[in-house]
């Protein structure tokens, strides 16, 4: 029966356990209940090891390399532990050891059942681990090694011994392919890290890993893989990739601490071979000044050019004939670009090729400005009270949804995102939409000013008209021209803000942070070189503590560091335009829409404010002479309400905003700042800057500094924070836009 009991322990069947670890009902009554539990004890772990092992064979079939590790570690563990343990018992058995062998003849079972007693824990943790892994149709590395790591924190010596080298065996293979990633760029097709675009999958990483060593992992990888497949002339040097193997190869994702260390030193050797060898800081301040100078609008000379080029093909498309001709697509506007560039700064510049404008409705019919007023005041306190999560500016220039993009190629795309550039495009639409409305309304101040000479030379010193009309045309040409100075006012105010205390001052501080940093990881590779020829030189001089990585500083810059750097800076455009303000950009949006009703009904009055001399009495229609002159005025009157409601209510939010505490959160640099938007608070400036106190008010102290600039604009003579009973009263005063102009 002993034989029996131990070609059962091996993992035989056997006639004593029929089903499971059960005694066969017919032998039960043969042994001492002792005997039976013994028996039944033996068979229970003869029976937990037979199913570890077919659970194991059939997993070993998986095609994840993870699991097949798993298996061949268990097996070779099994095969060097348990089943020699059964062989060393059988052979001492025929060697009638007398540690075993009672009076050279008598083998009790509950020795033998003390034998293996070790085996109860770790056979039942294992049961239940290949129950947990069968569960599953497919594992990913991370929450393999996680589940394994966590089985190993246990208080049982055997139990924890045995998953550790499980861990360790899954874990290798997971180096072994972090290898292949980060060494050599590569993405295998079967259980890959990472996707085609050098992303990160989910699982691919166990919890162990940092996210900051996730960042660096997904960096070197991206980074290295995009040099290889672009087959750059220069590839990153052989014999420094294989000490980065090396450096891999003798560590474990378990031990946190000295792997983020390793990534890290793998990162920083990546980052500045990179700086110095593909992406250089000429490369990086070229990228930054076409950005600037296209959609920042900081070429001015070719925006204005652009929205001229733009209003001329609006204007020919909409006096051409009937057919294909009338439509606008995306090829006139690339033509558009071309021609606005001629006889400025931008004509022979590259990076204009990299331009291109998207109309994602596709061709379309220009569309001619809308002659109504505007919002009525109802609306616009509703806007106030529950303002739009998002406000959009890129239908302003065109009449529909027109997009600038900018196409980024290698090696460009290591520094630029796509979230980026869409940042880029909402602020080009919105500068654009500003300086489109400004420009319209000079244009409506020249037809004012040359429709006034022509009228003065017939009518003298007045406006012309009977008696009875004439203090009425007097009062509505001052009206007009009060709002159109109020409207070139706030603009000029409001563009002189965004572009110098804005765009330039952030434009001016990315430039000189570039250039501080470079310059810092050009002195540290150069002090990396000497401190090598120095202590090859001298190796037997300098103890082990004087080391080049202790005596060199840290600081660098990387692509990682140069994004958030370039994000921050866009953070702060965002903000500083007043983008992240929903109730500003709501307002902002609905003082434009007025001004370009207010110019389109000039322009259909024929540029002028005041109807004809003759007009009234020949044209008019009317059964007394004023009548249209009336009409006017009241159209005037009206646009002074809406225009004068949304300036208070633009100063008042303006205001309140730095009463605010502003909110920062150390978001991930590389998202788009437009999608944060809704979750902005409606009176304060969520800026979304990493907090950094001290020298330089580097901060968000800075970027309430930029308010506070805006708001000493705009209340220069004290017009605003007195307060103007007069703007409200308009529409029951006639002469009340006269004296808020200062014509009076």
């Amino acid at each position: 029966m002993i034989a029996e009991v131990l070609l059962v322990l091996a993992g035989h069947s056997s006639s004593l356990f029929p089903a499971d670890h059960k005694v066969h009902p017919a032998f039960a009554p043969l042994l001492h209940p002792g005997e039976q539990q013994c028996l039944e004890s033996l068979g229970q772990i003869a029976y937990r090891y037979r199913k570890i092992k077919k659970a194991s064979h059939e997993l070993a079939r998986s095609p994840s390399r993870y699991i097949a590790a798993l298996c061949a570690s268990l097996n070779h563990i099994l095969r060097t532990e348990y089943e020699s343990l059964v062989v060393d018992t059988e052979a001492k058995v025929l060697k009638r050891d007398s540690s075993l062998v009672a009076g050279g003849s008598f083998v009790p079972l509950s020795s033998i059942r003390a034998i293996f007693a070790e085996w109860d824990a770790p056979l039942v943790a294992l049961e239940s681990l290949m129950d947990e892994l069968q569960s599953q149709v497919q594992w990913t590395p991370g929450p393999l090694i996680d589940l394994l790591l966590s089985r190993s924190q246990t208080g049982v010596h055997r139990v924890a011994s045995i998953y550790a080298r499980l861990s360790e065996a899954v874990q290798r293979v997971w180096v072994a392919q972090l290898q292949a990633f980060m060494i050599h760029g590569s993405v295998t097709p079967n259980d890959p890290l990472a996707s085609p675009e050098y992303i990160l999958l989910e699982g691919a990483v166990p919890n162990c890993v940092s996210a900051r060593t996730r960042d660096s992992i997904a960096y070197v990888g991206r980074a290295i893989g995009t040099v290889k497949a672009a087959k750059w002339d220069k590839q990153f040097p052989r014999q420094e990739a294989l000490d980065h193997a090396k450096l891999l190869d003798s560590v474990l994702p378990q031990d946190r601490y000295e792997f983020d260390k390793i990534i890290l030193d793998i990162r920083t050797a990546v980052s500045e071979w990179l700086w110095l060898n593909v992406l250089t800081q000429n490369d990086v301040d070229n990228a930054v000044e076409s950005l600037a100078d296209y959609f920042l609008l900081r070429n001015g000379e070719f925006s204005l050019s652009l929205i001229r080029e733009i209003e001329r093909l609006k204007i020919s498309r909409l006096t051409g004939r009937t057919g294909p001709n009338t439509m606008i697509k995306e090829q006139d506007l690339r033509l558009a670009l071309l021609r606005a560039s001629l006889g400025t700064t931008a004509q022979h510049d590259p990076s204009l090729s990299h331009l291109g404008f998207q109309l994602p409705s596709g061709p379309l019919r220009p569309l001619l400005p809308s002659l109504g007023v505007g919002p009525s005041m109802r609306d616009i306190s509703a806007s106030l009270i529950n303002p739009p999560e998002h406000t959009s500016f890129d239908d302003l220039l065109l009449g529909t949804p027109l997009i600038l993009n900018y196409s980024v190629t290698w090696p460009l795309d290591l520094f630029l995102h796509a979230s980026d550039l869409q940042i880029y495009a909402a602020l080009f639409a919105y500068l654009s939409a500003l300086r489109n409305t400004h420009t319209r309304i000079h244009t409506c101040w020249t037809a004012l000013s040359n429709a006034q000479r022509a009228r003065r030379r017939w009518t003298g010193l007045g406006e012309g008209g009977t008696a009875e009309d004439l203090e009425v045309r007097k009062e509505l040409l001052r009206y007009g021209w009060g709002i159109v100075r109020e409207m070139s006012w706030f603009l000029d105010t409001l563009l002189g803000y965004v572009m110098t205390d804005v765009i330039d001052v952030e434009f001016r501080r990315l430039k000189t942070q570039l250039a501080e940093r470079s310059n810092a990881t050009h002195r540290q590779s150069q002090s990396h070189a000497d401190l090598a020829s120095v202590a090859s030189a001298s190796a037997t001089t300098f103890p082990a503590s004087h080391s080049t990585s202790s005596t060199v500083a840290t600081s660098h810059l990387d692509f990682t560091t140069l994004r958030m750097m370039h994000a921050t800076y866009l953070e702060r455009l965002i903000t500083g335009c007043l983008l992240s303000n929903p109730t500003l950009t709501s307002i902002i949006r609905s003082i434009l829409e007025v001004c370009e009703r207010f110019v389109a009904q000039v322009e259909r009055w024929g540029g002028d404010i005041l109807p004809a001399l003759l007009f009234e009495g020949s044209l008019g229609g009317g059964d007394r002479v004023g009548e249209l002159v009336e009409e006017r005025r009241k159209i005037v009157a009206e646009v002074n309400d809406a225009l004068g409601t949304l300036l208070e209510s633009f100063y008042e939010q303006l205001s309140l905003s730095t009463t605010q505490q502003p909110f920062s959160a150390a978001t991930d640099a590389s998202k788009s700042t437009l999608y944060n938007m809704s979750t902005a608070n409606t009176t304060g400036f969520h800026t979304f800057i990493r907090p950094k106190r001290g020298k330089g008010l580097a901060g968000d102290e800075e970027v309430r500094r930029h308010v506070e600039r805006l708001l000493l604009r705009l209340d220069f003579n004290g017009e605003f924070s007195t307060h103007r009973l007069g703007r409200r009263a308009a529409r029951d005063g006639e002469g009340e836009i006269l004296k808020e102009g200062g014509l009076t």
